[in-house]
């Protein structure tokens, strides 16, 4: 997302693309997450608009519209454009819709589309030579239609080039906490995912489904669920599978196996991400040396904390700490300018 500034008053600003054929769970999950003031928890102030070629409703399937409030000259604002997915995934948007998304993506604005929206994507040509992802039952679609897209079937969600695509519904709130977490931090996706009953930190690497699930039975998902809640509880510790499967009383094997089938991801890499967004929190909200902050989250030492920041944030624990510090500080100033009046 473009850079935005300590001395930078104003709100995140999101732009949510409006035309006719939208689907309405999309619309609510952006919404959710972008269009409730959450100020009063701690979560940053976003200004959401719906923006759409004119100023007429945008019909929707179930009866629904929706109503623009902006034009799409307003994406010249925004810090990032959201797609909504498609209730038909081969309906094409408006050509003025599909050329303010290339100005858009031009002026380097990031721009991301939840499930079929990645069609929309693809027609205004911005996926071609990138990596996108969409609903597992319409990604040989969208390669067959779009053969210059590189079609991911199975991540959650994926960026390329400052463009994101996520698959099917779930999915595509992960993919909008995912971008919160990105610029406000891990406590402030946490404290929407909350608000939303939802789980706050799936990876994008997660698989979308399971083709051929482990049977499981009641007292086997339970005791998956019980081992994940005994690893949040003891992060810090040295957490092996090995460990954790004699705590759900099964075999190494049968754990890994089961524990797929229930999260879409080997126990390590869940717990590796478990231990990053701990991490996040800590960095976000105390001045803990980072020794400590490693031995906290179970990373051992900063190195290897380091590491693991640099593998899959692409930034170091030091400079996240600095920019949500700087972000902390500049709250407040944003707060007062807002309840100014004019």
């Amino acid at each position: 997302m473009p850079a935005r500034t300590p001395a930078d008053p104003r709100p995140h600003r999101i732009a949510l693309v409006c035309f006719p054929g939208i689907r309405a769970f999309d619309v609510s999950v952006i919404n959710e997450v972008w269009g409730t003031d959450r100020t009063d928890r701690g979560v940053p102030a976003f200004e959401l608009r719906r923006v759409a070629a004119d100023a007429a409703p945008v019909p929707m399937r179930g009866g629904l519209a929706l109503a623009p409030d902006r034009t799409l000259d307003w994406l010249a604002r925004a810090d990032l454009v959201l797609v909504p997915g498609l209730d038909d995934h081969l309906t094409r948007a408006p050509e003025p819709v599909l050329e303010a998304l290339r100005r858009a993506h031009g002026r380097g604005t990031t721009v991301a589309a939840l499930c079929g929206g990645a069609f929309t994507l693809a027609q205004a040509g911005l996926l071609d030579g990138r990596r996108a992802v969409t609903h597992w039952n319409l990604a040989e679609d969208l390669r067959a239609r779009h053969p210059l897209v590189t079609v991911e079937p199975e991540a959650l969600f994926i960026e390329d080039g400052a463009i994101w695509t996520a698959a099917g519904s779930a999915a595509g709130i992960d993919l909008c906490l995912h971008l919160v977490r990105t610029v406000h931090g891990a406590e402030a996706a946490a404290t929407i995912a909350r608000s939303m009953v939802t789980a706050p930190f799936r990876t994008g690497t997660q698989a979308q489904f399971i083709e051929h699930p482990v049977q499981r039975t009641d007292r086997d998902a339970d005791a998956i669920a019980s081992v994940r809640a005994y690893a949040l509880r003891h992060i810090g510790e040295p957490l092996g599978v090995g460990g954790l499967a004699a705590l759900a009383g099964m075999s190494a094997r049968s754990f890994a196996r089961h524990f797929g089938a229930a999260t879409g991801t080997t126990p390590l890499r869940w717990l590796l991400d478990q231990r990053i967004a701990a991490a996040q929190k800590l960095l976000e909200h105390t001045d803990l040396p980072m020794p400590e902050v490693a031995r906290r989250t179970g990373f051992g030492s900063e190195i290897t904390m380091r590491q693991h920041f640099a593998a899959r944030l692409a930034t170091s624990p030091r400079a996240y700490r600095a920019a949500f510090t700087a972000r902390k500080a500049d709250r407040p100033v944003r707060q007062r300018r807002a309840a100014e009046p004019g």
